[in-house]
């Protein structure tokens, strides 16, 4: 028995789908309007994390980086970088020479179970990310190498190699991490994982695009 024939139909009229496309996006658009309102919000909430009365509660928290410099061109040498901000955690060696540059990363994943769970497995399993990079890329040396860390959740920094974790965001909710010095945790987790611990700073994700332009 031949199978019954099937129809499609489209309760859309036929569309250019670049009208399509921009009836779609046109929601998203902002008016001038509406970007200088924006524009207000944000230095309100700016001027809100600078003042002392309203700090503590400001949606936009303005916290001093300690960086007193920004890269000239003329560095060179080797780097690891490592990025938390989000459910993936990226591993980077980068090899600088002047004006040019060489990246090599890798991404892995963190696991729902890890960012819910105890603050000192979410940094073991932090070292145990960068231990598997270092084996794949053949680095010997990484305590020897400069280390950035850039840590994408509100801290307040009191200095290069110190910030403390305000509260979680992101779907983050590590135990006994609020309040720590994420880098003594990094360190602590490197010592657990034998994993030479390079001389370091921090830096948080809003500094490092600033500094990128």
């Amino acid at each position: 028995m031949a199978a019954p024939p099937v129809f499609a139909f489209s309760i859309y009229p036929e569309k250019n789908p670049h009208l399509q496309i921009q009836e779609c996006c046109r929601s998203l658009v902002l008016t001038d309007a509406q970007l200088h309102h924006m524009m207000i919000a944000l230095e309100r909430s700016m001027e809100e994390g600078l003042a002392k009365e309203t700090a503590a509660k400001a949606a936009v928290k303005m916290l001093p980086s300690y960086v007193r410099a920004v890269p000239n061109g003329r560095e060179s040498g080797d780097f690891l970088a490592l990025d938390l901000g989000g459910t993936n955690f990226r591993v980077l060696l980068i090899r600088l020479k002047g004006r040019e540059a060489e990246m090599i990363g890798k991404i892995f994943r963190v696991p729902e179970s890890v960012m819910r769970g105890s603050g000192e497995a979410l940094f073991d399993h932090i070292a145990d990310c960068m231990a598997k990079f270092m084996v794949e890329q053949g680095v010997n040396n990484a305590e020897k190498l400069p280390l950035g860390f850039t840590f994408s959740f509100p801290c307040k920094q009191e200095g290069l190699t110190c910030a403390k974790l305000i509260n979680w965001t992101k779907g983050f909710n590590a135990s006994g991490v609020e309040g720590a010095d994420v880098v003594t945790m990094l360190r602590e987790a490197c010592k657990r994982r034998d994993v030479g611990f390079p001389g370091n700073f921090l830096s948080s994700w809003e500094f490092s695009e600033i500094s990128n332009g």
